[in-house]
This record gives C-alpha cells, sequence and structure tokens, in this order.
C-alpha cells in the first residue's frame, strides 16, 4: 500500500449545528508510521476518527483504511483495524484475561486460541499480576494497556488512539507511549489524537494540525518546529553592559538578529551544538554569563502560531 490511510475533502455537517465538523479534510499516512492529529477541542479530531473506522457517514469525500474505502468496504476495513477510543471499553466486572477471551471470542476465534491470545497480551502487556483481578480494581493506566490489548486481540495493521493518555498520570502516560512504540516496531500504522503537544512531538513521525474541520499544518515535528523559529541560546549577565558586550560578541555567530534586553541576550543559531561555540566567544571576550540556556522552537510553538488569527501575529 502507499497509504495505510487516505482521506480527500471529506466533510461532514451535524444537524443543528452552524459550522461542519469536517470541511475538506485531507490527509495521507504512510505504512508503519504514527500520525497525530492536532487540535483543539471541537476541531474535528474525533469526527475524523469515527468516519475513518467507519462508526459515522461522511457527507461527502472519500477514504481509505488499509486499502479498502471506507463507504463502500467497511467490512474490510473493520477486520483490518483496532480501535482504541476515549473511554474504555472493557468490563469492568471481569479480570482482565476474561475480558481479552471475550474479545477474542467475539472476533471469532476459537476458544483455545482466543485464551493463548489473552495470555500472551497479559503478559506482554505487564498485567500477569492483576490478569484474573476484577478490572474494576485496576489504575488508569493498567485500564488503558488492557484497552489497548483488547483492541490488538486479533492483530491490526492499522490503530486508531483516541485522546490515549487522557487523565493518566506521568507514570502512566509512559507506559502507553512505550507500548505505542512496540506496536510500530512490529508494523503497525497508529493513527492517535491528542492534545497533549509532548505526547505528539514523543511519538509522532507525522503530525496533522486541524482547524475548522481541516488539516491547516502537517509534517514531521522537526518540520513543522523550524517553520516558527529559530533555535536561540539565551544567556543572562550580572550587568546590561556585559549583555550589550555579548551581543555585540555573539554576531559572527548568529543567524539572524541578536536580542538584548536588559541584562540577557538571545542569540538564534543553527542548531542546539552552536551554544559551545556562543560560549567559547564570551570566555574569549571575557564575559561571564550568570546563567544559558538553549531555547528550541516547540509543537507547542507551533500549535499557538496554527490557533492565532493572522491579524495578532
Amino acid at each position: 500500500m502507499d497509504a495505510a490511510i487516505e482521506a480527500r475533502a471529506v466533510r461532514k455537517h451535524y444537524r443543528g449545528t452552524e459550522r461542519p465538523a469536517l470541511d475538506g479534510f485531507d490527509l495521507r499516512v504512510a505504512p508503519g508510521s504514527v500520525c497525530a492529529l492536532l487540535g483543539r477541542n471541537g476541531a474535528g479530531k474525533t469526527t475524523a476518527v469515527r468516519i475513518l473506522t467507519t462508526l459515522l457517514a461522511m457527507d461527502d469525500g472519500s477514504a481509505t483504511v488499509a486499502g479498502h474505502d471506507v463507504r463502500t468496504g467497511g467490512d474490510g476495513v473493520r477486520r483490518a483495524i483496532g480501535l482504541v477510543g476515549q473511554n474504555a471499553a472493557v468490563d469492568e466486572i471481569l479480570g482482565g484475561r476474561a475480558n481479552l477471551v471475550l474479545f477474542g471470542r467475539l472476533r471469532g476465534l476459537p476458544k483455545a486460541a482466543a485464551r493463548a491470545r489473552a495470555d500472551e497480551l497479559i503478559g506482554r502487556f505487564g498485567l500477569d499480576d492483576a490478569a484474573d483481578r476484577a478490572v474494576g480494581t485496576y489504575s488508569g493506566g493498567m485500564r488503558r494497556r488492557l484497552d489497548l490489548a483488547a483492541s490488538l486481540v486479533v492483530p491490526p495493521s492499522v490503530l486508531f488512539v483516541d485522546e490515549p493518555t487522557t487523565g493518566l498520570d506521568p507514570d502512566a502516560r509512559r507506559d502507553v507511549w512505550a507500548t505505542v512504540r512496540r506496536l510500530v516496531d512490529d508494523g503497525v500504522t497508529v493513527l492517535l489524537t491528542t492534545q497533549y503537544l509532548e505526547e505528539a512531538d514523543e511519538l509522532a513521525d507525522h503530525v496533522a494540525m486541524l482547524r475548522d474541520g481541516r488539516v491547516v499544518l502537517e509534517g514531521s515535528p522537526a518540520e513543522l518546529t523550524s517553520l516558527v523559529g529559530e533555535t536561540r541560546v539565551e544567556a543572562r549577565f550580572a550587568t546590561a553592559d556585559d549583555a550589550a558586550a555579548a551581543g555585540r560578541a555573539a554576531g559572527p555567530y548568529a543567524v539572524g538578529p541578536v536580542d538584548v534586553a536588559g541584562v540577557t541576550v538571545a542569540v538564534p543559531v543553527p542548531d542546539a551544538g552552536a551554544v559551545t561555540t556562543f560560549c567559547a566567544a564570551l570566555a574569549m571576550a571575557g564575559l561571564r554569563p550568570e546563567d544559558v540556556a538553549v531555547r528550541r522552537p516547540t509543537l507547542d510553538d507551533v500549535f499557538t502560531h496554527v490557533n492565532t488569527p493572522e491579524e495578532a501575529r
């Protein structure tokens, strides 16, 4: 397949709403990659996932998932995908192992195969000690791991994960991230929606930013961050005179205007490694900064840029 997921000019307008949820949504996701859909609440992320997973019909446009047409080949799409929604889909009364056996049986696995697959996934997701405890006693992170395991009972070629770590503590979030990376290592294509910019930066090969129901910016995290600014070395000095002198000394190493404000100086540089050259230049000039930091553009900066009206930029 050239694309594991492809959407063209998809539109969806909910009855009784003023604006369409999706208004010309385009997306292309390469096989074996992680694509993150980013956007504010209401940007269309969940609607896009629901359409691509055949849970919701589009009004117009076209889409394929794992080579199957979403409009006409829904059965093929559903056989090829896994879906982890925002809310856990597992039964809280049953144990983790029993849940996975149930999911296997619902997907058509023979009883022995369902049990074997459940045991395999319990071990893979680190749930051995809680395998036969009621899921209602699980922590948030354990439930999310079980939810991911349930989506893999029949291995999918494409996995959709809607806001995978909302409400989880930092340790649980890192566990989920590690799980997603292992899936990609196994060849699974992952499309995730998230409001956490750090999560997209950590996991995604490709980022698509949604606004008003359409993708307005996309690329790798590095490509997107390069659009909104340079890496900067920022230094603070004891006096404004020292800062001014540092600004003059930094001139030859800067790739843009040097900004001196009071006792601080900010120097745009080609990469983070330039901090060593900058500090050597300061030492040669007899200047000793009180503090030096490297400031790289982040996806937060890109997100803010995309969602700020042009007249306010």
